[in-house]
């Protein structure tokens, strides 16, 4: 599909980027037989081959307006369509740049416009714990919109294993852990299994101070200058602990903080002082599942001989369809001795999560949760398990079946 750009994108990175992308798109439409929002609502402007040609338009010179922005808006970015593209097309970095564009020219409802300011500023503030300390005690008198949205409170977790020395005896590997912005508050327990699970691995965890949000939040909600800001923090924490001999790699307990981490390097290609260091952190990224062939046999004699608990997985959209990370929890927990599984129906379409998406779009996000929770009911788990934060709390807040991380139900199982 040729584009023709319009001056003012004719000789920028982003429309020349756009243009290569659009060139690959063969307009066959079955990225639309994958697409959550195409699946609930039938329009082809809300499937993938559709927001294509808004941005294809809107590059070419076309009027953009509200209905544009909203047809773009109700895109998950799970990149399912990715996945299903026989030519392709990069969608989740297309998307991105037509995303901008129109944001830079339709304004905005003052309260979207005051709804997305909170989102990006509030989550990613220190303040957060406070906040969501505060919800929890209150949980009971919130409303149902709000009360979905903040767990209740998490028991003590065992002794932390964060470590600030130097490697224990016989732990010859560590690697660096990235907290994120939301989890360490919301579901801080995720973080301290995994660390407890990998120390009997043998792999010692760190942390960088001063490292934060790895900036999908902001980027999500268009805040592009926020995004790069947030990423260019977190790559000066780490590029010590990176020179570092025995740090391995960073390794992220929440999959979309592990799929942005990935895309560091084409986020600040353009930038002279970070393109290099932006690399050095992609290609040392690892979601926390690609430890697990390590694991399993270091792991394997350590686990609980109890009768196994019948586990349904929720594979997140940045975990199977960004990171390309399909069926290796399932099969590496299986030979752990778990009785897990994966819905035999859907199972590739979104859950509805999508960061800041079921905020911002309650009922299409709803709609797909309650889908998503009817196929996995039919495994009659007793857990549901997941690998992202988002997914983990959106799916709780609609089934009475405890879910959980998957490293969560490794570290409760190892004696």
């Amino acid at each position: 599909m040729h584009t023709r750009l319009s001056p003012e994108f004719a000789d920028t990175s982003e429309g020349q980027e756009a243009a290569a992308i659009i060139k690959n798109c063969v307009h066959c439409g079955f990225c639309n037989a994958t697409c959550p929002t195409y699946q609930l609502l039938g329009d082809e402007l809300d499937g993938p081959r559709g927001r294509i040609y808004l941005i294809k338009q809107a590059l070419e010179g076309a009027e953009v307006t509200r209905s544009t922005q909203q047809h773009l808006d109700r895109c998950l970015t799970c990149l399912n369509c990715q996945t299903t593209c026989p030519s392709g097309v990069d969608y989740g970095h297309l998307v991105e740049i037509g995303r901008q564009l129109v944001e830079a020219r339709v304004e905005r409802p003052p309260i979207d416009k005051a709804a997305r300011w909170l989102l990006k500023e509030g989550l990613t503030s220190p303040l957060f714990g406070t906040a969501m300390r505060l919800g929890q005690a209150v949980r009971p008198l919130l409303p149902r919109v709000l009360k979905d949205k903040v767990p209740s409170r998490a028991k003590k977790p065992r002794a932390t294993v964060r470590a600030k020395g130097g490697a224990a005896a016989g732990q010859e590997r560590t690697v660096l852990m990235l907290q994120g912005c939301v989890q360490p508050s919301m579901m801080p327990n995720i973080d301290e299994a995994a660390a407890r699970v990998l120390k009997m691995a043998g792999i010692r965890t760190v942390y960088a101070g001063g490292a934060g949000c790895c900036g999908a939040l902001r980027a999500h909600l268009n805040d592009r200058a926020g995004a790069l800001a947030n990423m260019r923090r977190n790559i000066d924490a780490w590029m010590p602990l990176l020179a570092r001999h025995d740090v391995t790699a960073i390794v992220s307990t929440a999959s979309a903080c592990g799929l942005a981490l990935k895309d560091y390097a084409h986020a600040l290609a353009d930038d002279a002082a970070y393109a290099e260091k932006a690399r050095r952190v992609s290609s040392a990224a690892r979601d926390l599942s690609e430890l697990l062939a390590d694991l399993v046999p270091a792991l394997k004699h350590r686990v609980r001989a109890d009768k196994p608990v019948r586990s349904a997985f929720h594979s997140p959209c940045t975990l199977q369809h960004g990171q390309r990370l399909r069926d290796s929890v399932e099969t590496h927990l299986r030979a752990l001795g778990f009785d897990i599984t994966a819905a035999s129906e859907e199972s590739h379409l979104c859950c509805g999560s999508a960061g800041t998406y079921s905020i911002l779009q309650p009922d299409l996000a709803t709609r797909l949760r309650d889908r998503k929770l009817a196929n996995l009911a039919k495994l009659k788990p007793h857990t549901i398990l997941s690998a992202n934060v988002g997914c983990i709390q959106h799916l709780q807040a609609g089934t009475a079946t405890r879910v959980m991380h998957w490293i969560e139900l490794l570290d409760e199982a190892l004696a």
